[in-house]
């Protein structure tokens, strides 16, 4: 009992952490991506190094269903503790992109029910859940592509991608990039499919940045592996 009590008044001081930390003008920017939070992602992580990993404290922070409290919980979970089923149930409560981005990079990437939840989640009509499916297909594409069928997912990517809601359309766009960065064979294919979809064609990319239209990424990263390359060379 005294565990819970103590528990509860730990979530209750992070609250009021959080909430001194708000900040209008960076809630003012978040809002514009659709992430309804004004906690500076600095000061998040720097509370989050204080807290160190809590697995407990994760889950309430969690189940009170704020944004920046539970990015927060994100950073101090272990994301190795989540059943398959809790991390479905939080993928499909996490609505801010943040949170879903998150939850996806720092702990599904993490969790031994990883590969099964991207063969669900890719196949799920929901387009947010299928966008999750989509980013941990990516992240096999670039670091462990065995037993992955390429051409396949290139003819989902070529007869879906088009057509596909924006944040599922993202994810497919992305795996279609990394296919042809890190895969030579499917590279004419993949570029190909990119310059006949054109989809991200006309993103408004700052100075500095990589368009994401696919063509040109690719082009740009592939240039940049072969600088180095060079430059190891010499």
């Amino acid at each position: 009992m005294a565990g819970t009590t103590l528990t509860e008044t730990m979530v209750a001081e992070v609250m009021a952490e959080l909430a001194e930390l708000e900040d209008p003008k960076a809630r003012q920017v978040n809002e514009k991506h659709g992430d309804d939070h004004g906690v500076n992602l600095g000061k998040l992580r720097a509370l989050a190094k204080r807290l160190k990993t809590q697995q407990d404290l994760a889950g309430r922070l969690w189940a009170t269903g704020d944004t920046a409290a539970r990015l927060l919980a994100i950073l101090i979970c272990r994301p190795k503790a989540f059943a398959r089923d809790e991390l479905d149930a939080m993928l499909r409560e996490a609505r801010t992109p943040k949170v879903h981005d998150w939850l996806v990079n720092y702990v599904v990437k993490k969790n031994p029910h990883s590969e099964e939840l991207r063969l669900a989640w890719s196949a799920d009509p929901d387009p947010v859940v299928a966008s999750a499916g989509w980013a941990l297909t990516t992240e096999r594409v670039t670091k462990k592509p065995e037993g992955l069928d390429l051409p396949a997912l290139l003819d989902v990517i070529e007869a879906e991608m088009k057509d596909a809601p924006d944040r599922l359309q993202w994810a497919m766009n992305h795996c279609l990039a990394q296919i042809g960065i890190e895969h030579a064979e499917h590279r004419a294919r993949v570029i190909d499919i990119g310059e006949r979809l054109e989809v991200l064609k006309d993103y408004p990319t700052p100075p500095g940045c990589t368009s994401p239209f696919a063509p040109t990424w690719i082009g740009e990263m592939v240039r940049r592996q072969h600088d180095e390359d060079g430059s190891r060379s010499n």
